[in-house]
């Protein structure tokens, strides 16, 4: 199991207690500093465990954000913070904003270089990156979901990147579609990890903040 912290950590142990995390992405980051939100849950679990040495959990999720907008706002939100960890959650409004009247989704060669880019900038300013792959729009497990194709797609380029940036992965993605297989036997769009098919339910942000403590080596 790999460790939470690697040895920047230890450098900058002095910062905030045991370290930094930071949890960077869209609406289903934002909305995970509810009470029972994925992100709540997984600093709670740290503090569980940690006590007063638990690292300082911060949410730096946006709705509506798409990988050009983590971009913009990295060093302001993330990299200013001097994090340990950043967690790394993009891509559903890449590929779902394809689909809705008045929006746009993000071409494939610039969502590739946009997390890359974002990957490096963490990983040179000395934090552990984990990177998520998106999890899915729309619960139907078999490829039934409109845009499943596109969004695999999408899933295999953050796969591609964290192996050509060396940083670890947390495979999303895998991890609901294998979950919603047994689960979700209706084979219902809705309803089981998300209330519309892309944000999560009580029983969504606990899975989340289960694969992610993981990630973390909890």
């Amino acid at each position: 199991m790999t460790a939470l912290f690697d040895g920047s950590a230890s450098r900058r142990e002095s910062q905030s207690r045991n370290g930094r995390v930071v949890f960077l992405g869209d609406s289903i980051t934002e909305l995970g500093g509810k009470p029972d939100g994925n992100v709540t849950l997984v600093s709670k679990a740290l503090s569980e465990k940690h006590g007063a040495n638990a690292p300082e959990v911060i949410n730096a999720g946006i709705s509506g954000n798409k990988i050009t907008d983590l971009q913009k706002r990295l060093e302001r939100d993330v990299l200013s913070k001097n994090p340990n960890v950043v967690v790394i959650y993009i891509g559903i409004n890449d590929v779902w904003h394809f689909a809705l009247p008045g929006s746009s989704g993000t071409a494939k060669r610039d969502f590739e270089s946009g997390l890359h880019d974002v990957v490096v900038r963490c990983r040179a300013a000395g934090a552990r990156v984990i990177l998520c792959t998106p999890s899915v729009i729309g619960e139907m497990a078999h490829g039934e979901n409109p845009q499943d194709e596109l969004l695999d797609e999408y899933s295999n380029i953050s796969r591609e990147v964290a192996i050509d940036t060396k940083s670890q992965l947390c495979d999303l993605n895998r991890s609901f579609i294998d979950y919603l297989r047994t689960h979700n036997q209706d084979d219902r769009s809705e309803g089981i990890l998300t209330v519309d098919g892309v944000h999560l339910t009580k029983e969504g942000n606990q899975f989340i903040a289960g694969e992610m403590l993981k990630a973390l080596g909890y």
